[in-house]
């Protein structure tokens, strides 16, 4: 903000209630964005009202936050209408560039997403957020107010943005995988989250160049909004587009504060106040009824999707094994420090390791090297110390966790169900590829040289019964529902968003109606594996109230069936820490 020399109190005066004001000279203020926009109304008591000009750009950021504050006003308020386009006051909208076919549900979302200057889409995955984000694109486009579009996407996403801009429009749209230099030529610029935070200065110009729309696909990646390094380069983007678009099917997986960047990224200021205020009362329905106009989501019932059969098989630690897990959790318990997320973060993974088996965590002659267990397991020898027997612990005692795994992927292989393994770390993979192997496992994950090799043969040999992957590397962007109902989950981390990315790879739109999806979640008795399924039940009420969405709440209450810490967040801190005892 800058005034004339007349005016230097009344700027003072304005800026101390502002709390982010920094001087810059004596009649220049900086005050940050969220910080002007929620508190907009400050601005009415400036004395010189004809005197203000405001820069394009933020008069137009400004336009749009108030346009759809009003349009949420008038959808809470039930007395009046709210008006939508139609199915074919849709696609006359979209002109006649536009040749992709839309279902029922797209239509409605997509009229939804037109009504409110800027959106977020939550479908869940396999709803065809891609198509409906470039429906939108064009018809704005179709109607003169943006004349490009810059995706920001993970690099699994690349093909699907190619194909679709091909496949939707009947001459295919100019596109860009950006690198290093942007295409001033190019109507759709993509480009991934890594790339973000070094490339800003050459985005921003490419947005500046023309009217422009910018869409977040899989979005829940900058959930740390202006914190992490991802969402703080969003944050700097996203002002300078005509039109901002979330996509995401897990908006909020470790709670509001999730839900609150993502808004805050669609609406600077307005967004961040508007998921306090709702959430803040603790009434998820309240919430939702005050957030559901600010998105659109079509749910796995809308799909015709059936509801997944999902359970928890608890297990039992054999004697070695929990004696060596109790005296891990006393010994990191004292060695953790409490107020550094990154040695509790160190302290989960470590634990979630030692719940599947302690040897797990000794180094082997390679870095992934297998465990290697014994045919008939050896006696235990009564003299020898803890931590000789942890080194030999495979000899001894085969993972409970393990054993039921090879259990239920021998049983789904009789009756001709492959079945899908997952486990957050490689050394569980190479062991179990091992314990597996008359069953021809696939086996995928950061170090694999060919993936789609490996998947491809999962789908389509009759002799491969089982993928083993992780939720990094496989939890978004592969579709194995054709031929894949099953899925064991040998342990999951906090990660609340990555689980449920990882339930959709064989839960999807195209599934067969009368398919049965099963879903095994495997848990080692007085193990940190209990935290974890505490806190993901209730991250998963959570979203799945605030979302209105029961599939997810279901998946909140799994049910018993008889026989990483990356994503900590203060609540998880707080839990692991009762669990270690302090």
């Amino acid at each position: 903000m800058r005034a004339s020399a007349q005016f230097r109190d009344e700027l003072v005066q304005l800026a101390a209630r502002f709390p982010s004001w920094v001087q810059l000279g004596s009649l220049a203020i900086s005050i940050d964005l969220d910080d002007l926009l929620g508190r907009l109304k400050l601005i009415n008591g400036w004395p010189d009202h004809t005197g203000v000009e405001w820069e394009p750009e933020l008069a137009e950021l400004v336009r749009g936050n108030l346009q759809d504050a009003a349009t949420v006003k008038s959808r809470l308020n039930p007395t009046r209408a709210v008006e939508e386009l139609g199915s074919a006051e849709v696609l006359a909208a979209l002109g006649d560039d536009w040749i992709g076919d839309l279902r029922t549900f797209q239509l409605r979302d997509v009229a939804k997403l037109l009504s409110l200057h800027h959106g977020a889409n939550f479908s869940v995955p396999g709803a065809g957020k891609t198509r409906v984000a470039l429906a939108v694109y064009a018809a704005q486009r179709n109607a003169g107010k943006v004349r490009r579009l810059l995706v920001v996407c993970p690099k699994s996403a690349y093909e699907a943005w190619q194909f679709e801009t091909g496949a939707c429009f009947r001459h295919p749209l100019r596109t860009q995988i950006f690198e290093r230099v942007a295409d001033g030529w190019a109507e759709v610029l993509i480009v991934n989250y890594e790339r973000l935070d070094r490339s800003i200065a050459a985005l921003a110009g490419w947005l500046q160049s023309e009217p422009s729309m910018i869409i977040l696909d899989e979005a829940h990646r900058m959930k740390l909004g202006s914190r992490g390094t991802y969402g703080a380069a969003c944050m700097a983007l996203g002002p300078l587009a005509r039109r901002r678009l979330i996509l995401t099917g897990t908006p909020a997986p470790n709670g509001a504060k999730d839900l609150e960047s993502l808004m805050g990224f669609v609406w600077p200021g307005y967004g961040h106040r508007t998921v306090a205020t709702a959430v803040g009362g603790g009434d998820l329905a309240y919430a939702s009824s005050v957030l559901r106009p600010l998105f659109t989501r079509t749910t796995k019932q809308e799909l015709g999707l059936p509801m997944v059969d999902s359970k928890v098989r608890y297990v039992d630690m054999p004697p070695l094994h929990h004696e060596i897990y109790s005296s891990l959790v006393g010994g990191l318990s004292e060695t953790t420090q409490r107020d550094d997320l990154r040695s509790l973060g160190k302290t989960a993974l470590r634990l979630l390791m030692a719940a599947t088996s302690p040897a797990l965590l000794l180094e082997g002659a390679t870095k992934y090297e297998p465990l290697s267990y014994q045919l008939e397991p050896l006696e235990v020898p009564r003299n020898a110390s803890l931590f000789e027997l942890l080194q030999k612990l495979p000899s001894y005692e085969l993972s409970p966790k393990y054993k039921e795994a090879v259990a239920i992927v021998a049983d789904n292989a009789a009756k001709g169900r492959k079945t899908l393994v997952w486990t957050t770390f490689v050394r569980s993979l190479t062991t179990l590829e091992k314990l597996l192997e008359k069953f021809r496992p696939a086996v995928v994950y950061g170090g694999t040289p060919d993936r789609e090799a490996e998947l491809q043969r999962f789908r389509h040999d009759p002799n491969c019964m089982v993928l083993l992957s992780n939720p990094a590397t496989l939890g978004e962007g592969i579709s194995l529902h054709q031929v894949c109902h099953d899925a064991v989950y040998v342990d999951r981390d906090f990660m609340a968003g990555r689980f449920l990315q990882s339930l959709d790879r064989i839960h999807r739109l195209g599934l067969d109606p009368n398919t049965e999806t099963r879903v095994t979640v495997l848990a080692a008795r007085d193990s940190i594996d209990i935290t974890v399924d505490e806190r993901l039940t209730q991250k998963l009420e959570f979203m799945g109230k605030v979302l209105d969405d029961p599939s997810v709440q279901q998946l909140s209450d799994l049910q018993e069936e008889p026989s990483v810490a990356g994503g900590l967040d203060a609540s998880d801190v707080r839990a692991l820490l009762r669990h270690m005892g302090s």
